[in-house]
């Protein structure tokens, strides 16, 4: 048998040495890829919890606001049911002030910067006339005007409470005209000093806009 060299020895020693660093250099690069890989997976999947909690939280939140406009419908409907006008009217009730108030918009009644009647005959003030004589005769009937907070510029009138004073009159008049006692009634022009909207939008000012008939039932 032929001898195998100390030379041949040590030169195979050497050379399975140097495959199995290699080897291990590679397993750990291997390794640390996968490590990397790992992390940034358990950073996504973090994240999508998170987002998650957050859209189930909004999710939630949308549910409460649908919730609280439903539940603001059902108590105007009912509301307006209760007081005899029926729906299509925005009634609101004030326990401790004891009153019932019947708002018109503007646009209803009026044309900007007019205060006289769009019409001849309201089928709203007809409406609300014949309740208030059916189901509130005797009662005390305040009617209020209301404007936005935008300056007069191109109408007749000084400023908004001139404007606002004047639709009432012209509502109170109609309602006089049509059977409901003077002396229970009177007009009265707030300009834009009770806003129920904000004026820094279109909507906001629209909402404004509006002639409220108070019925005082206490």
């Amino acid at each position: 048998m032929q001898t195998i060299s100390k030379k041949t020895i040590v030169l195979y020693v050497v050379l399975m040495s140097t495959f199995l660093l290699q080897g291990c250099t590679n397993w750990k690069k291997k390794y640390q890829n996968l490590d990397v890989e790992h992390q940034n997976l358990k950073g996504l999947y973090e994240r999508a919890q998170a987002e998650k909690g957050q859209l189930s939280e909004q999710v939630s939140q949308s549910q409460m606001t649908i919730d609280e406009l439903q539940r603001k419908i059902a108590e105007k409907q009912s509301a307006a049911k209760a007081s005899g006008f029926g729906d299509g009217y925005d009634v609101r009730f004030d326990a401790a002030a004891g009153t019932i108030t019947v708002t018109l918009p503007n646009t209803i009644l009026f044309s900007p910067g007019k205060a006289l009647l769009k019409k001849s005959t309201s089928v709203e003030l007809d409406h609300i006339r014949s309740v208030l004589q059916s189901k509130y005769a005797g009662k005390e009937i305040e009617v209020a005007g209301h404007t936005d907070s935008d300056p007069i510029k191109k109408s007749k009138w000084k400023d908004n409470w001139e404007l606002s004073a004047q639709r009432a009159l012209t509502v109170l008049r109609y309602l006089v005209a049509r059977g409901i006692p003077e002396d229970k009634i009177k007009a009265t022009g707030c300009g834009a000093s009770r806003p129920i909207a904000s004026n820094t939008t279109s909507s906001g000012k629209s909402r404004n806009r509006r002639v409220e008939v108070i019925v005082h039932i206490r």
